[in-house]
């Protein structure tokens, strides 16, 4: 599912949302996640999952085609974890 088809799929659900209103929802929502992660914090959804960051650390790594070393810095990046009830859903729907 894109971005886009989760605004469609909220418009559709609620008779009192506009698609504009739903695009401006899912936009505030994925802005407070991605502020709070670039402050530090934790972002958990009780039934969904959580976001956190995770630290890289700098490494050496080699170019597939020429063979060189190359240098990585490190680096932050976002990490999710699924939650329970989400991991039961996905499997429920498996079988």
């Amino acid at each position: 599912m894109t971005k886009s088809e989760l605004v469609e799929n909220l418009a559709e659900n609620n008779s009192w949302l506009t698609r504009k209103d739903s695009e401006m929802i899912v936009n505030i929502v994925f802005d407070s996640i991605s502020d709070a992660l670039k402050r530090g914090e934790k972002v958990e959804i009780r039934g969904f999952g959580s976001f956190t960051i995770r630290e890289r650390g700098a490494r050496e790594a080699r170019n597939p085609k020429s063979g060189a070393i190359v240098k990585i810095p490190a680096k932050k990046t976002p990490f999710f974890k699924t939650g329970k009830e989400l991991r039961e859903r996905v499997n429920d729907l498996a079988e």
